[in-house]
């Protein structure tokens, strides 16, 4: 048996068009309306435009400073059970005015628990 021995990937300093919104997630229209008026176009060939993966990534890291949300915190707040209550409603004794929930939900039971099982069901 032979080890099989992985190669590093290197991934490429220019990404062209074609694959510059694909490395960010997004598609073209998006990557062409809001990312590439902020990054350097640098000329491949005679119709090829690429960018810069570092600018791209430095675009990305200002992106998430200025629009992404902070982080909760890790517990290191305590629960306070007053502010926040299961239900906002002090308890209240008193009898129910539904004259017949317990024989509905006897009948129910009942009829839930005496079903036969079908016949194609069992093997």
């Amino acid at each position: 048996m032979s080890k099989a021995v992985s190669k590093p990937v290197l991934i490429p300093r220019l990404l062209r068009l074609r694959d510059a919104p694909h490395y960010l997630g997004m598609d073209r229209n998006r990557f062409n309306k809001e990312v590439r008026p902020y990054l350097t176009e640098i000329p491949i060939g005679e119709q090829g435009i690429a960018f810069d993966r570092l600018e791209i990534d430095g675009w990305v890291d200002e992106y998430i400073q200025r629009n992404g949300r902070p982080g909760r915190p890790t517990g290191d707040q305590l629960w306070d059970a007053k502010k926040h209550r299961a239900s906002s409603k002090e308890l209240v004794s008193g009898t129910s005015t539904s004259k017949s929930a317990d024989g509905v939900f006897a009948r129910a039971l009942d009829q839930v628990s005496s079903r036969k099982r079908n016949s194609s069901s069992q093997s």
